[in-house]
């Protein structure tokens, strides 16, 4: 029986990426406070996507009207997850690489909420 040359060394490359992305540094939570004044400090559109996508929680609550736990909140985020890749692919093919406005802010929040919650 051959030696599976090939599979081994697959596998310690998968390994060396696992080790590698965990020891790298992690990029830093974004707060509301950050968009706040875009002129003049311009943000990129994957920051502010991923900003509106951990909001999904608490606008599922304010759109069902439960906290978090109750089914039809849970039954929104689900959806909402489900959603995500389609909706970042279609904001990223619409607006441009770097929000710089208000306006662009507000339209980009409100295709992607639109997006994620549809029948909300």
């Amino acid at each position: 029986m051959k030696f599976p040359i090939v599979t081994v060394t697959l596998v310690s490359a998968a390994l060396l990426f696992v080790l590698w992305d965990q020891t790298r540094e992690q990029p830093q939570a974004v707060d509301a406070s950050r968009f706040t004044n875009l002129k003049a400090n311009p943000v990129k559109l994957s920051t502010t996507v991923d900003w509106v996508i951990t909001q999904v929680p608490s606008l599922c609550e304010q759109a069902t009207g439960q906290a978090a736990g109750a089914e039809a909140h849970a039954s929104c985020v689900k959806s909402a997850e489900a959603r995500t890749s389609a909706c970042r692919r279609g904001v990223y093919d619409r607006f441009p690489s770097v929000v710089a406005s208000d306006a662009v802010f507000r339209d980009v929040s409100i295709t992607l909420i639109n997006c994620l919650t549809p029948t909300l």
